[in-house]
């Protein structure tokens, strides 16, 4: 019989209280994976929301506890726009409502003027027209929860609005709303005058990291995002879900840890007097300890694989409503799911510690006493 046989033999001999551990173990990657993958998915949909219309970065309100929250007046968006190292600064109004079964549907407001310069990529129709108050630009995903087409008239948060065209981003948040004039988001809304952030291109030549420094030393209420690591100073959900994912991650070791020791050990005391006859025909302490940690990170190893699959399924699972598809979009990555495997690594081996240092230092003789 193969050491692997041997070790895989007397895992099975308990098979209820592997399962049991292997579904423990299993439940934590799962959370880890999950959680892990959401958290990669608002980070790329952040992210990409920062290069909206082509730009460089954005500017809101500074202390914001949500950048839906920043608002930013006339005079905000003229000291922005009146510098000469910003080519333009595109003012967008956010106005979140609940649109046919999508609860944070999101409606832009943008000047169509400023839009047209650097629109999203559009699928069918066009882009709204200047001076017009009743168009609105529709996302793939809003069009398709809607069964809209470029013609049809659409409902938003109580007015009524004809689709001149349909784009798609590969924004989740973007393709679940629609663009319409700012002025009559800025009614809707009944925020006059404001928006809620400004999108900066910068002048040729310009460094855009410098530009950006510059406009937060010349204006105190205003801040600057340049690449999703910084949306913690206008948004601390992304901060939260990441200490949530770290947090998650080390109780999933820790608890863990702890049912594979108790596994392993309730399985070194059952096997007290066979390990001393292992010994007794010339298995070195070495190898018993290879023994119990062959065995804790086999078993880990088969529930990080499980909770790798569960965790993709859960999580494609939760795409099924649409309420959260309209703002979840799940990424994947090899550095996540290499992160899952060493959670469940350091599991087994954390959790073999202690019953192998046990095993090997009964002596022969007071193992084979054993009853």
């Amino acid at each position: 019989m193969s050491f692997l046989a041997f070790i895989f033999r007397n895992l099975v001999r308990q098979r209820v209280r592997t399962v049991l551990t292997v579904v423990g173990i299993t439940v934590g990657i799962v959370t880890v994976v999950a959680l892990g993958s959401v958290t990669a998915g608002f980070r790329q949909s952040a992210g990409s929301m920062l290069k909206l219309g082509g730009a460089d970065f954005i500017v809101a309100q500074k202390g914001s506890a949500d950048l839906s929250f920043s608002t930013l007046s006339r005079r905000d968006r003229a000291a922005v726009e009146g510098r000469a190292d910003v080519e333009r600064a595109m003012g967008v109004l956010f106005d979140l409502s609940r649109v046919g079964a999508n609860p944070y549907f999101v409606l832009f407001g943008v000047e169509p003027a400023q839009l047209a310069v650097a629109p999203p990529t559009l699928e069918q129709g066009r882009v709204l027209a200047d001076g017009s108050t009743t168009e609105a630009l529709l996302g793939s995903r809003a069009a398709a929860d809607l069964d809209a087409r470029v013609g049809s008239t659409v409902s938003i948060h109580g007015r009524s609005f004809t689709v001149v065209g349909i784009y798609h981003d590969g924004n989740v948040f973007l393709d679940s709303g629609a663009f319409a004039p700012l002025a009559t988001v800025q009614a809707i809304a009944g925020k006059p005058g404001l928006v809620t952030a400004l999108f900066v291109k910068v002048a040729d030549g310009a460094d855009p990291r410098a530009v950006a420094v510059a406009i937060e030393e010349a204006e105190a209420g205003l801040t600057t995002v340049s690449s999703v690591d910084e949306y913690g100073k206008v948004d601390q959900g992304l901060e939260v879900m990441d200490a949530a994912n770290l947090a998650i991650s080390v109780l999933a070791v820790v608890i863990g840890a702890i049912g594979v020791m108790n596994t392993m050990i309730m399985s070194v005391f059952e096997r007290t007097r066979e390990i001393g006859i292992l010994r007794s025909v010339g298995w070195r302490g070495s190898r018993i300890m290879r023994m119990i940690f062959g065995e804790s990170l086999l078993l880990c190893a088969i529930a990080s694989l499980l909770g790798v699959a569960g965790g993709v399924l859960v999580t494609r699972a939760l795409l099924l409503v649409p309420a959260i598809a309209s703002f979840l979009e799940p990424q994947y990555s090899v550095a996540l799911f290499l992160r899952a495997l060493a959670v469940g690594a350091i599991v087994g081996l954390g959790g073999a510690a202690y019953p192998a240092i046990r095993a090997v230092r009964l002596s022969p003789m007071e193992a084979l006493r054993h009853e």
